[in-house]
């Protein structure tokens, strides 16, 4: 996930901040529109989240 956000800050010229929300609105869509997807997106989207880097 930190080459997405790196991605979006560079190439969208997001803030860090922004680019996250971006993800994190996207996986939200995901979810919703696919239900069945759910687990497979949290997981996605969950390795390498800010959140991991902190307890590294």
């Amino acid at each position: 996930m930190n080459e997405l956000l790196q991605r979006l800050v560079k190439d969208a010229q997001l803030s860090p901040e922004q680019a996250q929300q971006a993800v994190l609105t996207i996986a939200a869509f995901v979810k919703e529109k696919f239900p069945m997807l759910g687990g497979a997106v949290d997981q996605i989207f969950a390795a390498g989240s800010p959140a991991d880097e902190d307890q590294a």
